[in-house]
Formats: C-alpha cells, sequence, structure tokens
C-alpha cells in the first residue's frame, strides 16, 4: 500500500491555472498533488552573445524554493550569496528539457527566460517544473505569434516530466515526498509528448534495479506522461 493510497499506477491530481501573474508573457500554476509551482515564461529581444547574428533563439531557465516550501524553513539561497549544486543542476535540466521541444531557428533571435518558484513541496518538484514550465513558454509563444512578431510556431512537441522508482519492491508512479525519502530507486523522466525521450535520471538508493524492472518504470513513465500532456492541453484550450 502506497501512503497514499493510490493505486501504483496512480498520478496525483494534476491541475494547471493559466495567466496566473499580469506582467509574464506566459505563466501557470501547476499543482501536482500537494507540490505546488509557480511557472513563469519572460520575453527579450536578445539573446546570449554565443548565438549574435546567428539567426537562432534560447530558451534557459531558473529555478528556487521559497523557504517555507518544505516542512521546516530553509535558508534563502540569497542569504548565501550562491546558489546550491542541487539549484543550478535543476534549472540546466529544465533548460535542456525546453529546448528539447522547441525550433530555435523559428523562434528567432530572442530569448524566453522560464522561472519556476516551488511554492510548496512535496516531492517531484523539477518534473513539475518542466511540465508546468512548458505551458508557461507555450503561452509566451502564442502571445509571440497573435503579434505576428513570429510566422512559423517554434514548438515542435509537448514536453512533461514524471518521477517513477521502486518502493517497498514495486515499481511506483509518480513519487510523492514519503515515497521518495524511501525509495529504493528513484527515476525522472522528461519526454516528448510522442513518447520520445529528453532526459532519464534514474539511480539505486542502496538497492540495485533489475532490467525488468527499468522496463516496469519506463512503462509506468509512459502513462505519466500521457496524463501530463492531457493536463497540458486542457490547460492552453
Amino acid at each position: 500500500m502506497r501512503p497514499s493510497g493510490r493505486a501504483l499506477d496512480q498520478m496525483r491530481d494534476i491541475t494547471i491555472d493559466v495567466g496566473v501573474t499580469r506582467h509574464a508573457e506566459g505563466s501557470c500554476m501547476i499543482r501536482c498533488g500537494d507540490t505546488h509551482v509557480l511557472c513563469t515564461a519572460s520575453l527579450e529581444e536578445r539573446v546570449p552573445p554565443f548565438l549574435r547574428n546567428t539567426g537562432q533563439g534560447w530558451v534557459t531557465a531558473e529555478y528556487g524554493m521559497l523557504p517555507r516550501a518544505t516542512t521546516t524553513r530553509m535558508r534563502r539561497e540569497a542569504q548565501a550569496g550562491k546558489q546550491s549544486g542541487r539549484t543550478q543542476e535543476i534549472q540546466r535540466l529544465i533548460g535542456r528539457s525546453l529546448r528539447a521541444g522547441i525550433d530555435r531557428n523559428a523562434l528567432g533571435e530572442r530569448q524566453i527566460t522560464v522561472d519556476c518558484d516551488v511554492i510548496q513541496a512535496d516531492g517531484g518538484t523539477r518534473c513539475a517544473a518542466i511540465t508546468g514550465g512548458w505551458v508557461a513558454l507555450r503561452l509566451a509563444l502564442d502571445k509571440l505569434m497573435k503579434a505576428g512578431d513570429i510566422v512559423t510556431d517554434p514548438m515542435v512537441d509537448h514536453v512533461a516530466a514524471v518521477s517513477c522508482g521502486i518502493y517497498a519492491g514495486q515499481a511506483v508512479l509518480d513519487l510523492d515526498y514519503p515515497e521518495d525519502s524511501e525509495a529504493g530507486t528513484d527515476g525522472n523522466f522528461v519526454m516528448t509528448g510522442d513518447g520520445r525521450m529528453i532526459e532519464l535520471q534514474a539511480s539505486a538508493e542502496g538497492a540495485t534495479f533489475s532490467r525488468d524492472q527499468f522496463a516496469e518504470l519506463m512503462a509506468l513513465a509512459d502513462k505519466g506522461i500521457a496524463d501530463l500532456v492531457a493536463a497540458q492541453k486542457a490547460a492552453i484550450a
């Protein structure tokens, strides 16, 4: 029995509310159970120096957690004067994932920054940030197209992410914190809407896992990504 009472292949409840901030070109609040992430997409008519005069655009991301997103207060990273290695790793993952769903030539020489701020954390924050970040990015691109600034849609496909793991000897989908903290194997699967892999992060935590178990995790990830893509489509409809 999972702590939440969910079936092994059951996602947490997913809601995505769009247009939640006034100024960002695209924004949403994604809720995956008790994990809540605010995602905003901001447009700049410039690119990093290495892309100047190439005709290509850029999508990047930043990630952070509010001090009381967790059960005990965390110190703000700004107070420490630097980002943690975990934060840097996660925001690079978000950026790489979202760029995989974009035709940067169609975007043109402009940059979109997707900010993902964790309001409340209960496991799977990086996955929620990627899934919600795609929605914010989609809305920003829609605004560009409506204004006539771009004529070809740069969005190639949906991008979403879900966690899967081995908990109490069973393969389970969409781990919450009680499961994540006790899982023998924990994995994050980033995929396109048509099922292609973008990035896979999986590791054993004190117990190895077999090829057959990995195949179970992949099958669960396929189901989870389909559920998330359906939620994305409903949000932007």
